[in-house]
C-alpha cells in the first residue's frame, strides 16, 4: 500500500516505495506498477513545462489508501535502484541521440532560411557572422557526435559499467551542444524562431530541460572527475 496522501513527479507508471529503511540507501526502495484506474490512484495536474502543458510527460499523483496486489513488484523486492540504474546508460544515450537529430534538424532549416532570406541588399548566407554560426555549428554537431558514437560503441562491447566515463561525457557535451546550435538557428531566422512556427523553439525548451533530467549537469561533471583524477592517483 501506498501512504496516503503522497505526491510526487511520475515517470511512466512506476513509483518507488521505500520498502526496507534499515538496508543501505541503494537497497531501501521498490518499484511497483500502479494501474491507473486503481482506486485511490488520481492524478493531479499534468506539469508545465515552459508555459507548454503538454510538454515532458510528467504529472502529479496523489495516492490515498491506493492498494495493488503484490505481484506488481516490478523486478525484485528492494531493487528499484538497481532498475532505475539500469536504464539510465542506454537511456542516456538515447536523449543524446535525440538531442543531436534535434540539432541537425535545427541547422538545417537555418541554413535553408539562410540561403533564401535576404537582408541589406544579400542572402544571409553571405554574412560573415552568419557564415561563423553555420561553421561552428557544423563543427559541434559532429564532434558530438562522434563522442556519442564512441559512448554507444563502448556501452555495446563492453557493457554499460565500463562506458560510464563516456556516457556521463555525453550526458554534459550533448544537450549543451544541442542549445548553443539551436540559439544560433532562432538568432538567424529572428521573430519566427521564437515562434511555434518551426520545431526550432521547442526543440530548443527540450533541450534546457535535458541539462537536468537524468542527472544534471554538474553531478555528471563532478563524477567526471572523480574517475580521471581515481586513474591518476
Amino acid at each position: 500500500m501506498l501512504p496516503s496522501g503522497t505526491s510526487s513527479l511520475l515517470r511512466r507508471r512506476q513509483p518507488f516505495s521505500e520498502s526496507d529503511t534499515t538496508a543501505a540507501p541503494h537497497q531501501r526502495t521498490s518499484q511497483i506498477i500502479v494501474p491507473t484506474d486503481t482506486p485511490g490512484f488520481n492524478k493531479i495536474r499534468a506539469v508545465s513545462v515552459m508555459g507548454h502543458v503538454g510538454g515532458g510527460g510528467h504529472a502529479e499523483i496523489r495516492y490515498e489508501d491506493c492498494r495493488v496486489p503484490a505481484s506488481n513488484l516490478l523486478g525484485p523486492e528492494n531493487g528499484g535502484f538497481m532498475i532505475a540504474q539500469a536504464r539510465l546508460g542506454p537511456g542516456r544515450v538515447h536523449h543524446c541521440m535525440r538531442a543531436i537529430g534535434q540539432a541537425e534538424r535545427g541547422f538545417e532549416i537555418m541554413c535553408r532560411n539562410a540561403n533564401s532570406r535576404e537582408a541589406f541588399g544579400s542572402k544571409l548566407g553571405e554574412k560573415q557572422f552568419v557564415q561563423d554560426w553555420v561553421a561552428t555549428s557544423r563543427m559541434e554537431i559532429d564532434q558530438a557526435r562522434l563522442l556519442t558514437e564512441k559512448a554507444a560503441w563502448k556501452m555495446d562491447t563492453y557493457g554499460k559499467k565500463d562506458a560510464r566515463q563516456e556516457i556521463s561525457m555525453i550526458k554534459v557535451v550533448v544537450p549543451n551542444m544541442m542549445l548553443n546550435v539551436l540559439d544560433r538557428v532562432i538568432q538567424c531566422l529572428g521573430s519566427l524562431g521564437v515562434s511555434d512556427d518551426t520545431p526550432v523553439a521547442a526543440a530548443w525548451r527540450n533541450g534546457r530541460s535535458m541539462r537536468i533530467a537524468d542527472g544534471p549537469d554538474e553531478v555528471h561533471k563532478m563524477v567526471i572527475a572523480r574517475r580521471e583524477l581515481r586513474r591518476f592517483a
